[in-house]
């Protein structure tokens, strides 16, 4: 019987898990990295691994001398160092479609939350507020720019679900993409300088990488319009926070709404949690029961496809 561990448990429930590895006669265990003897004991029994948020250094990969694959649950592998695992000769997996409609609804619902102050109003209003409209006045969406920094799957999708807004155009940014693809979805290619400087309403939708961190900062922020919206449902580090904290809070840009964090939890300290004009959420954008299933499911079906002795469905090294 194989052995697949979890490296920490946020799920509580792996129905999906177990379905699927029941095939191919595997066990799941789920382990706890604060009881550290048993943790190191079993990841150097498992024969594959279900990865969360625990960080898989080189380190602890060097111990791995069963692992044959490692499967991320998300889109994301930052916490994954690839090199090592490649060196080790474990498969990276991960699982890149399962949220697409999710996150695109979530940058969907801060964009109209930040440009109606949805969330300002109800929290003024709860404390006996009215004729709210001078503290943050609205503008009108219609004729605006869109502007987009990336341009995977799920900004193409939050550009589709974008287009009956009456956006005047819709500027991406995109050195990775062919710009004639851009083009046939109604996008117009543009430098990450023009994006900045000519859009009303900003969503990234980026990797977090070392050409992506911290890609939006000071410097950017100040090319930005006034009355700019700017959205982050990619990762919190590809933005500078403490620079996008301070340009809510001086005027440099109207608003932001913000579901990824530097440090999740968002500390307690963050100047973001002062502000009336950001919306803030707690990573949820992947979030819906109809994605989480699709998650654990796709993620075991990585780990199942190595153990068969193919390669994962999602596989991001080759070994």
């Amino acid at each position: 019987m194989f052995k697949v561990a979890v490296t920490d448990d946020r799920y509580g429930n792996y129905t999906e898990e177990i379905n699927v590895l029941e095939k191919i006669d595997a066990e799941l265990i789920i382990l706890n990295p604060d009881n550290k003897t048993e943790f190191d004991r079993i990841i150097r029994e498992a024969d594959a691994l279900l990865v969360n948020l625990h960080p898989m250094t080189a380190d602890l990969i060097s111990e791995l001398d069963k692992c044959k694959v490692m499967s991320r649950y998300g889109v994301g592998y930052d916490n994954v160092d690839v090199d090592a695992a490649t060196k080790k000769g474990i498969w990276v997996a991960r699982v890149p479609d399962y949220s697409i409609e999710d996150v695109s609804d979530q940058a969907l619902a801060l964009l109209m939350g930040c440009v109606r102050k949805v969330a300002y109003k109800d929290r003024m209003i709860r404390k006996g507020k009215w004729n709210l409209h001078d503290d943050q006045p609205c503008h009108r969406i219609k004729d605006g720019v869109l502007g987009l920094i990336g341009y995977g799957a799920i900004a193409r999708r939050f550009h589709e679900k974008t287009m009956g807004l009456g956006f005047s155009k819709v500027l991406v940014y995109d050195p990775f993409v062919d710009e004639k693809n851009i083009k046939g979805k109604g996008g117009i290619p543009a430098d990450l300088s023009s994006v900045l400087a000519d859009s009303d309403f900003i969503s990234v939708h980026v990797p977090l990488a070392d050409s992506t961190r911290g890609m939006i900062g000071k410097e950017q922020l100040a090319l930005m319009k006034n009355g700019a919206i700017l959205i982050n449902t990619s990762r919190g580090a590809v933005l500078n926070e403490a620079d996008v904290a301070e340009a809510l809070e001086i005027g440099v840009i109207n608003g932001a709404g913000l579901d990824v964090f530097e440090n999740e939890p968002l500390s307690m300290e963050s100047p973001l949690r002062k502000l009336d004009n950001v919306i803030l959420s707690d990573h949820t954008g992947w979030y819906s029961e109809e994605s989480k299933e699709e998650l654990k499911t796709k993620a075991a079906l990585n780990i199942a496809a190595v153990l068969k002795g193919g390669k994962p469905v999602y596989p991001v090294n080759e070994v």
